[in-house]
């Protein structure tokens, strides 16, 4: 969660005091809102935390096509193997070669 009192720094803050920036990125793993002429511009954030925050990510999209196909399967939105097996062949000549 951001704290405003704590996580918001202008810009030229953040190039004065960029190694303490780092240290407290790394220590803490909460992200930075840098500010230019008073409006949030930028958002710092370590390697690590950014990494989590990529397969976080990628785990909550994995996650949604799970159910986007379970809900087909339960509308009855689905072929069978074989149907798309023709289907695909129809669309696509070059899979009709074995």
């Amino acid at each position: 969660m951001l704290n405003i009192k704590t996580d918001i720094h202008s810009i030229s803050d953040f190039k004065r005091k960029t190694p303490d920036f780092v240290k407290r990125l790394k220590k803490t793993g909460k992200p930075v809102v840098l500010t230019m002429n008073g409006r949030a511009e930028v958002v710092v954030q370590d390697a690590e935390s950014y990494q989590n925050m990529l397969d976080i990510l990628e785990r909550v999209k994995d996650i949604d096509a799970i159910r986007e196909g379970l809900s087909d399967i339960e509308l009855g939105n689905t072929l069978s193997l074989d149907a798309f097996d023709k289907e695909m062949k129809r669309r696509h000549p070059v899979l009709k070669r074995k």
